[in-house]
């Protein structure tokens, strides 16, 4: 239950409003320990600050930071729009969850609160003139914060919504992802090597709701398999579409009374994320590519871009790393299909490109390259992605010379031997 708990606290703390309530929180909370911090002021210092100092600071603040932040949310609407239109709906979710944009319009909107606040006290003379000495201080410091935020605006306005830019985000996450699920392969349980539903005195699991696993919470299902009589064996992983009638997991020696604790571990959203989900990545980035090569955009370039950042991706497959000894001995999870991942990335841009002689050449380097880098199973996906490749582009292409060239490029793979 705390995984659950902690799990939806990560959801919360990136959405925009999270970011914009603490730093309003932390504006206000400045204004008034002003009133706390006066007498202690020396009496001398007063008298060194002007009197309208503050007044005049806080108004021009309160001012420019309203339309700076009306401003700001007008070019992230643009951005957004721009994203969704030119690189994938799907994407969008990593701009919105940008740190450092919401972080700008926190300080932004934190620095309005504080500027509102404290024209109100002075106005209702809660600060004395040890006070105003406070607040001036507070003041100053929130000045430089603004000046740091703009400049960091600026620079991030530079690749907000364009299509490389957000492409590199979701290459990041991407690898963020598997690299996770590398070093956690069964999600913290041991390998599924047998069929749950064939094992004496298991009982199915359904879901309650339709929609993808978005997470699922091991330490809650290692609780429940604490005794020496009780198993659990997940069916669905991440990103998985799941529906009342398919089963996400099997139990042994689990009453049904704790059912509605199993499927609480199972978190189900409308949407896929792509926190632990290492599949969505890719498959956002093969949506990229797609779009690049629709007649209406015809940017075969990008596609290529993208090519590179999916191999790059997948090349982690094979990288050697120490999985994490199991936590949970008696809960079984499935692991990555190299198969699946490789079919989710390069069969869309296989299709879509195949009438593109420079799109599928690449396929065939990046495929080779992955089959020299890959251990056996990734070797064989390669293989069979490169024949699937070069079958699409042998009826797409319709000059011999460029079918020659592509040709020539899955030779490397084994496709044409």
């Amino acid at each position: 239950m705390v995984e659950r708990w902690k799990w939806f606290l990560i959801r919360i703390s990136k959405r925009p409003w999270f970011r914009a309530s603490l730093f309003s929180i932390l504006g206000l909370a400045t204004a008034l320990v002003a009133l706390a911090v006066a007498p202690y002021i020396p009496d001398d210092i007063p008298t060194k600050i002007g009197s309208d100092a503050v007044d005049n600071i806080l108004g021009v603040l309160a001012s420019s930071m309203l339309a700076v932040t009306t401003f700001s949310l007008s070019i992230m609407v643009a951005a957004y729009g721009s994203a969704t239109s030119n690189v994938t709906p799907r994407a969008i979710s990593l701009l919105v969850e940008d740190t450092t944009t919401q972080n700008t319009l926190s300080t932004f909107i934190g620095s309005f609160i504080f500027s509102l606040v404290g024209i109100i006290a002075l106005s209702t003379g809660l600060y004395g003139a040890e006070g105003r000495v406070v607040l001036f201080a507070a003041t100053i410091v929130v000045v430089i914060l603004v000046v740091y935020a703009l400049l960091r605006w600026i620079d991030q306005l530079s690749g907000l919504g364009r299509v490389a830019e957000t492409t590199a985000r979701v290459e990041r996450a991407a690898t963020r992802a598997l690299c996770q699920r590398m070093e956690q392969p069964y999600l913290g349980g041991c390998p599924l090597s047998v069929d749950p539903k064939e094992l004496p005195g298991a009982r199915p699991l359904y879901a309650d709701e339709i929609g993808f696993v978005q997470h699922i919470d091991m330490p809650a299902l290692g609780e429940l398999t604490r005794s020496e009589q009780r198993w659990v064996y997940i069916c669905v992983l991440p990103g998985a579409f799941v529906e009342p009638t398919q089963p996400i997991a099997w139990s042994i020696g689990i009453d049904q009374d704790d059912d509605g604790t199993l499927r609480t571990a199972f978190v189900i959203g409308a949407q896929r994320t792509f926190e632990r989900d290492p599949r969505f990545g890719i498959t956002v980035m093969a949506e990229i590519a797609s779009r690049a090569l629709s007649p209406g955009i015809n940017d075969p370039g990008t596609a290529v871009d993208v090519i590179g950042r999916g191999l790059r991706v997948l090349s982690h497959l094979s990288r050697p790393t120490t999985p994490e000894e199991p936590k949970f001995d008696r809960v079984f999870a499935p692991g990555l299909s190299a198969a699946e991942m490789l079919d989710d990335f390069f069969t869309p841009i296989a299709r879509d490109g195949a009438g593109v002689v420079e799109v599928s050449m690449c396929l065939q380097q990046a495929l080779a390259s992955l089959g020299r880098l890959g251990d056996a199973a990734v070797r064989v996906a390669a293989r069979r992605q490169a024949e699937l490749a070069l079958k699409r582009a042998e009826t797409a292409l319709t000059l011999p010379d460029d079918l020659q060239r592509v040709r020539q490029a899955a030779a490397d793979t084994g496709a044409v031997l």
